[in-house]
């Protein structure tokens, strides 16, 4: 996390093999972990994501390794070409972008504060924290 004046935090990030870097000007959601069957197939595991307003992240990409794969009617996830890294769900609605958040380079400053689509939860693992719980998603 870089502090600009006036701007507030700014962020960094990436893929694995860098190929896919990413600069975010100003602030970014608290994390939110989901537990929907996409996410769950698309990271191998539950997905940890913040989120940015669009117009605020600055994608470097300049051997245009990032690939968008459509897995609904309303999102879009962002991925590494190269190395596979799982980096962005896109809502077509939304003013934000949310961000894996692994792939934010450190220190964030970030906090998970919810779990959503928990009605999803796969059957090996099970939730021992005390942060909020959403059947579906946020708004639901």
């Amino acid at each position: 996390m870089i502090q600009q004046a006036g701007l507030g935090p700014s962020y960094t990030g990436g893929c694995l093999c860098g190929a896919v870097r990413f600069e975010i000007e100003g602030p970014l959601r608290d994390v939110v972990n989901c537990h929907c069957g996409q996410c769950l197939r698309f990271h191998g595991h539950y997905a940890a994501y913040s989120a940015a307003s669009r117009n605020r992240v600055l994608m470097l990409d300049p051997d245009a390794q990032l690939k968008w794969y459509r897995s609904s009617r309303h999102a879009r996830r962002g991925f590494c070409a190269h190395c596979g890294s799982s980096l962005f769900w896109d809502r077509s609605d939304a003013e934000t972008l949310s961000v894996a958040a692994g792939s934010l380079d450190q220190p964030t400053g970030l906090r998970t504060y919810a779990h959503i689509f928990t009605a999803q939860l796969a059957d090996y693992y099970t939730l021992t924290d005390d942060l909020k719980t959403c059947s579906k998603g946020l708004a639901d």
